[in-house]
């Protein structure tokens, strides 16, 4: 069986590998009549194409004012829709928090806002402790709609099918939100629809938002006809699961190797009866016109790329690179050019994966060992031991996930 994974990165790339058992990946086991088995998986890329903003450049924000080093990947305000909602019917004044994120309120009125992406993880964590409600994100996704995506909702819902749509969003994720690497991995009769929130910081709200916005687009896209298999997470289950269920309907995994909505390829490929092609085309020609509003920068790319490719144990350069739709030399020139190093991203890509990981009491070190890439728990330990000061054990006891 041949599984085909559709990272968007840049177009017309293939990269073959063998790799993990289907179910050990997502972590639910299949339905009948489904055979997912490790065989080739084909990798296929396209390069982000220009950010926009609502067909115009948006404000300019003093990102040094909002206590951030360096240039900030920047996210439609759109990605914190209902979040006065929420905050209102669990009691919470959200002012506070908007303060301590150092967000302002009017910008939550503006969709097409841009605003940096580590504050909105910020500000979904701090709700969730403020709360106590460690199901805030989802709870923002639960009445998410079409037109939610902005300008890109039309293109999408004219898309022939879902399969077309999801790779539409994934082509055009800087228009959505440049912070999510999103993956479509083709199993047979299975897919997964993966998805990574790319931060540094504890991030299980915005996973948890990201999942349920996609979630909900399959939904309204497909109707009645979208009965996905089930949905995966890499952190721990809340002690309450009844927002999940009601959200998802399906079966859940926690403490899964990689976060996702799996799903039956039949459903992805089901004609979509009201898509229009000329209203299509007219959308997407008008989208590719509009100006970026994030610098395009090579190492973004090769950073999603990495958070995408580390966990199947193909984060190399050179894989990486073909992943890109690059050569070996000329993606290593370009960061030159930029003043970073592939090694470098991929020790920060490392940390970043390694702190969440580590953080889940569920995941054995050698589980951890392995989706980071190390033959041996001992040599992850010493890398751990010398990024962090302490061994992974250790920062486990003084960080351990609720």
């Amino acid at each position: 069986m041949r599984t085909t994974f559709a990272i968007v990165l840049s177009p017309g790339v293939s990269l073959v590998r063998n790799t993990l058992h289907m179910q050990r990946t997502v972590g639910i086991a299949a339905p009948a009549g489904v055979a997912l088995t490790p065989d080739d998986f084909a990798f296929h890329a396209m390069r982000p194409y220009d950010r926009c903003c609502g067909g115009q450049t948006a404000p300019p924000i003093d990102i040094s004012s909002q206590g951030n080093s360096g240039l900030e990947t920047l996210i439609r305000a759109a990605a914190l829709t209902n979040f006065l909602e929420v905050s209102r019917d669990l009691g919470l004044d959200p002012q506070p928090l908007l303060r301590q994120a150092r967000l302002r309120r009017a910008w939550l009125d503006d969709p097409d806002q841009r605003v940096p992406v580590s504050a909105c993880v910020a500000l979904l964590e701090a709700a969730a402790q403020a709360s106590a409600c460690p199901t805030f994100g989802l709870r923002m996704a639960e009445s998410r709609q079409l037109s939610d995506f902005g300008v890109m909702s039309l293109l999408i819902s004219q898309q022939p099918t879902l399969r077309a749509a999801l790779a539409t969003t994934i082509r055009y994720r800087h228009l959505v939100n440049d912070s999510v690497a999103l993956l479509l991995e083709d199993a047979g009769s299975a897919v997964v629809i993966r998805q990574e929130v790319l931060s540094d910081a504890p991030s299980r709200q915005a996973t948890e938002l990201a999942i349920g916005v996609v979630f909900r687009m399959c939904a309204l896209l497909l109707g009645p006809r979208w009965q996905p298999i089930g949905v995966s997470f890499t952190h721990a289950a809340p002690a309450d699961l009844r927002i999940h269920r009601r959200l998802f309907g399906c079966p859940l995994e926690f403490n899964a190797d990689s976060n996702g909505i799996i799903c039956r390829a039949a459903d992805l490929d089901a004609p979509n009866p009201t898509a229009d092609p000329v209203m299509a085309r007219y959308a997407q020609q008008f989208i590719d016109t509009l100006p970026r509003a994030n610098p395009q920068s090579i190492g973004h790319e090769v950073r999603a790329a990495i958070y995408l490719m580390l966990p199947m144990g193909r984060a190399t350069c050179e894989a990486v690179a073909e992943g890109l739709g690059l050569s070996l030399r000329t993606m290593q020139r370009q960061l030159d050019d930029a003043g970073e190093t592939f090694t470098e991203i991929l020790n920060d890509v490392r940390r970043e994966l390694a702190r969440r990981y580590v953080e889940n009491p569920r995941y054995s070190l050698l589980r951890v060992s392995q989706l980071l890439g190390y033959g041996s728990a001992s040599s992850f330990t010493r890398w751990f031991s010398a990024q962090f000061g302490m061994a992974p054990a250790n920062w486990r006891r003084d960080h351990a996930a609720g």
